[in-house]
């Protein structure tokens, strides 16, 4: 039986410089991510074991800061509102994407058209935000003028209460369906095309392509639009400080808005830094979910 040859060392005389190249392209990377998100990360934990106001010395208080948002009532609130704002905006903006992403595919491969597409996206979320503001507004919004000329009547969008967080996630969903929908373009143009040409041959109409080649296929960028959609959707922020401030009647003051309103204004770093924590755990372990559930490891196409 021969002896199974063993792999070549990586800082052996062969391989040594090229394992210096590949240590130094990463390091880069890696002091970024030590600097902007290990380091402060691990701030935060330790923040987060204190009560600290900015002004004195932090005093140690060990898990009293997760005790007490366990029975935060405005902690709940604010994730209840939070997931809520997810449930209006990712299956809107990921259909919606998905739609122009089939239309442009198919129907309309101008350059033109796509950067009109994500032209929404390159604004800011608080341009954004102002821009709807106006649009939006009860008494002098053009939206409102043509609800009005239409028949429908004025509504108060941002200043309703039953309204004001459905509008957020609306503006939200026309700012980014358009960076979704390149992502879904960019899938779709990496299907092999003798798929549907298969598919045509044996009589499969549009819809049971789409069913059963198209969807399937976009499974690995769904994961990631899902994945990247839905933590970004928990970390709403901008637009809701810009558009209501967490009014009317607190009904658009999701979490992280209630954790920078504790940071900053009422200067309990250490709960805001808790909830932070804890609102990184649920994000966590929800993406470690969504990808063994969507298989996101796989390749159907290998």
């Amino acid at each position: 039986m021969s002896a199974v040859p063993r792999p070549p060392s990586a800082f052996g005389p062969n391989r040594r410089r090229e394992t210096l190249t590949a240590f130094g392209l990463v390091l880069p990377a890696l002091i970024g991510f030590v600097l902007f998100y290990a380091w402060p990360a691990w701030r935060a934990v330790e923040i987060s074991l204190t009560d600290w106001n900015l002004l004195r010395e932090p005093n140690w208080v060990g898990l009293d800061n997760y005790v007490k948002l366990w029975g935060d009532e405005r902690f709940w609130r604010g994730m209840q509102l939070s997931a809520w704002y997810v449930a209006f905006n990712i299956p809107m903006q990921t259909v919606l994407g998905l739609f122009l992403a089939v239309v442009m595919d198919r129907l309309a491969r101008s350059l033109f058209i796509k950067a009109v597409v994500l032209l929404p996206y390159l604004l800011s979320n608080v341009l954004v935000a102002l821009m709807w503001l106006w649009l939006l507004d009860p008494l002098l919004g053009g939206v409102n003028a043509l609800l009005t000329w239409s028949g429908i009547g004025h509504q108060p969008f941002f200043a309703g209460e039953t309204q004001a967080l459905a509008t957020v996630a609306a503006v939200n969903i026309w700012r980014h369906m358009g960076l979704v929908a390149l992502l879904f373009l960019a899938g779709l143009q990496n299907i092999p095309r003798y798929l549907y040409e298969a598919g045509a041959l044996e009589g499969a109409t549009e819809w049971q392509m789409f069913w059963r080649i198209t969807l399937p296929l976009l499974r690995p960028v769904m994961v990631f639009v899902l994945v990247t959609s839905v933590t970004g959707s928990f970390q709403i922020f901008d637009t809701v400080a810009v558009a209501t401030n967490g009014g009317p009647l607190e009904s658009t003051r999701v979490i992280v808005h209630y954790i920078v309103q504790n940071a900053f204004s009422f200067y309990k770093m250490g709960y805001a830094s808790a909830m932070s924590m804890t609102l990184c755990l649920v994000m966590v372990l929800y993406t470690v979910l969504q990808m063994r559930i969507l298989r996101a490891n796989e390749n159907d196409l290998a």
